[in-house]
This record gives structure tokens, C-alpha cells and sequence, in this order.
């Protein structure tokens, strides 16, 4: 089950405002923090150690797990050596994302650091990087990955690569986040691009629920992360109704929905019949659980993919059954169209297996 996460840039904000974005966050369920330090100029060890601790106290105290993003370069900056991490235990830190790299036999050595922090590798490059790191045999209960996020639109990862990262990840039983981006126009990230924040370019411009709904249904997340900063309160709410183990649905309903259609849509669960048709997704139990109910005949016109039906009372014996058509045929009087998936959560049918739990989203 996927958890929610959200971005800070303390370089480009406040203590005080990113307090109050945990807070929320943390009450809305999210549950990790992608942290940046990618420049120390004119800060102290001390300074920067001191302003972040306030930050991952206020996330440890919400349930957060802290991953802090940093650059090679930010080790010879600090005078630190590549293998003490003392500095960012000391920062109260989970864990550090490497998102350069080292070249294999160094981050597996960090794998073994004494505070147990984590060491976070780059899921987007699609080369044997992390299949190198493995090589090295580090700690396993230490590495995770990340995929990255891209400020400029159009060079994010296309579907094809970022399955195919994912699967080479997979194969080595490690975690993966990924990024997705809040629609709020007053959002930050860590240069001064505002073009969306997203690790697939095809989410940039999507509502965020249907973004994190999409990498949820690949069941090949495990962390999903708002990059830009900061998300709005509706975003956060809204995610915060998503089930991040679930395939689930909008509906743009085309009528009224009568009580015993509303009660098969939201009361009941449902599940993809495990014979499943070319023609449509099939939950069949609810015509068990509401065999007594009424379904009038209503908007029976002809069916396309996308639409939601629920079979009416001239269907005597499947009366109450639901369905989502998966390829446009006639209607006979006997389905009632309730609505339909929306036009941006289209690519969500492809994910509709056999026996694959499903729900829809108010």
C-alpha cells in the first residue's frame, strides 16, 4: 500500500510555513517528507543543523519518515568525509537520496552507517546503476530508490521508461517513490521553474488525485510524493480520501442517481469478476445485496467505454449488478447509464484486472 508524502525547500521558504504544511499534511495522513539541501552558501554547519531539526522534529511528531535530498558536492562544501554521515544523523534525518550517485561500492558501504539511516538511489536512469549498487552486496534493510521529478515541461519520463525502471527495481525487491505534482499556482520547487513538478510527463497538467490514483493502480509505488510546494488544502484533503491500496474511479454522472444505484456504487465493494469479458468489467455480488431493491429503467442509451451501468429491473436475474464498459456495444433497454469514467482517468481501465478490488472516489 502506497503512502502519501510531501517536498520542502527550506532554501526558498520558512521554518515556520513548513511547520504548518506538516501539520497539515501529517493530519491528512501523509506519511514522508523529501527534504532538499542543495546549497549551504553563506550557512554554518551549526545553522543548518539547528533549522532543520526544527523541521524533522515537527515531521517526526506527525509520523513522517525524512529522506534529505543532496547533492555530492554538498560533502566538500561542509568538509565532510563521504563515509561519516554523523552531520545528518545530527540533523535528525531518516535517511539521505543520493540522487548523483557514487558509483556502487561507496553507497553500499554507506548502506552499513551506524545510525541506520537510509540510502536513497535514483530509480529514472534506467542504466545498471542500482543493479551495480546490489552487486556491492550493501544492506538491504537500508537502500530504497526514488525516481526524480522534472520542473521542465516535457522531460518527464515517459510511460515505456518508467516501467522499465520499475521493473528492473522490482527484480531487486526494493521500494520506489515517485513524484507528483500539485495544480496550485502558487507552488515552489527547488529552482525558480514553475511548470509543474512530476516524475511522468504525462501527469503534469492532471488533477493531482488522478496523478497519485494512476501510480496507485501500477502497484509498482510504494511512496508518492508531492513535489511542488506547497500543495493547497483542498489537494491535501482530497488525497487524503484516496485508499493508496485501491483501484478506484471518478464518475461524471449523466442523471440522478436513484437510492438503490447509489447504494450499489458507494455502499458496496466491489471487485473484477474473475472471467472477465472483453466488453465490460463486472461486480457481480451487488445484485445478490440488493436482489430486493428497485432499479428503474433510466438513460439506456448505447453504450461506450467509460461508461458506468447498473442492469435494471428487466434484467430480472442480473437486476443490480454492476458494470464499467470496456468496449462501445448496444444498450437494450436492460442497462442504465449512471455516467462515466472521466476523460483524464481514461488510462485507469487498462489497470481493471480479473480479481482486482475497485472503488469509486465521491
Amino acid at each position: 500500500m502506497a503512502r502519501l508524502g510531501i517536498s520542502l525547500y527550506p532554501d526558498n521558504s520558512n521554518v515556520n510555513d513548513d511547520v504548518a504544511y506538516i501539520r497539515k499534511a501529517g493530519k491528512a495522513g501523509f506519511r514522508r517528507v523529501f527534504l532538499s539541501l542543495l546549497s549551504v552558501e553563506g550557512k554554518t554547519r551549526e545553522s543548518i543543523i539547528e533549522e532543520y531539526r526544527e523541521i524533522n522534529k515537527a515531521a517526526h511528531e506527525e509520523g513522517m519518515e525524512v529522506i534529505l535530498d543532496i547533492a555530492p558536492f554538498i560533502f566538500k562544501e561542509l568538509g565532510l568525509e563521504y563515509t561519516d554521515l554523523s552531520f545528518f544523523h545530527e540533523m535528525n534525518v531518516d535517511g539521505i537520496r543520493l540522487d548523483e550517485g557514487f558509483g556502487g561500492g561507496l553507497e553500499s558501504q554507506l548502506s552499513f552507517n551506524p545510525y541506520g539511516l537510509k540510502i536513497e538511489l535514483n530509480s529514472s536512469l534506467g542504466n545498471d546503476y542500482v543493479e551495480n549498487v546490489m552487486s556491492h552486496y550493501p544492506n538491504p534493510n537500508t537502500i530504497i530508490t526514488c525516481h526524480n521529478f522534472y520542473p521542465q515541461r516535457y522531460t518527464g519520463l515517459s510511460q515505456s521508461h518508467f516501467d522499465f525502471c520499475n521493473d528492473k527495481v522490482k527484480k531487486l525487491g526494493l521500494p520506489i517513490a515517485a513524484f507528483v505534482s500539485s495544480q496550485n499556482a502558487d507552488t515552489f520547487g527547488p529552482w525558480p521553474v514553475n511548470e509543474g513538478l512530476c516524475t511522468l510527463e504525462a501527469h503534469r497538467d492532471l488533477p493531482i488525485d488522478v496523478q497519485i490514483r494512476h501510480l496507485v493502480a501500477t502497484q509498482m509505488i510504494d511512496d508518492i510524493i508531492i513535489a511542488n510546494t506547497y500543495a493547497s488544502d483542498d489537494e491535501l484533503e482530497i488525497c487524503s480520501k484516496i485508499n493508496p491500496g485501491l483501484l478506484s474511479f471518478k464518475i461524471d454522472f449523466e442523471k440522478e442517481l436513484q437510492e438503490s444505484e447509489r447504494k450499489i456504487i458507494y455502499e458496496h465493494e466491489h471487485h473484477v469478476r474473475g472471467d472477465m469479458s472483453e466488453y465490460m468489467v463486472r461486480s457481480t455480488m451487488t445484485r445478490i445485496t440488493y436482489a430486493n431493491e428497485s432499479v428503474r429503467p433510466e438513460n439506456t442509451r448505447d453504450l461506450k467505454r467509460g461508461d458506468v451501468i447498473i442492469l435494471n429491473d428487466e434484467y430480472p436475474r442480473y437486476k443490480g449488478e454492476l458494470q464499467i464498459v470496456m468496449k462501445d456495444m448496444p444498450n437494450d433497454g436492460r442497462r442504465n447509464v449512471v455516467g462515466h469514467i472521466p476523460e483524464n482517468e481514461m488510462m485507469l481501465l487498462d489497470f481493471a484486472k480479473p480479481w482486482r478490488p475497485f472503488a469509486f472516489l465521491k
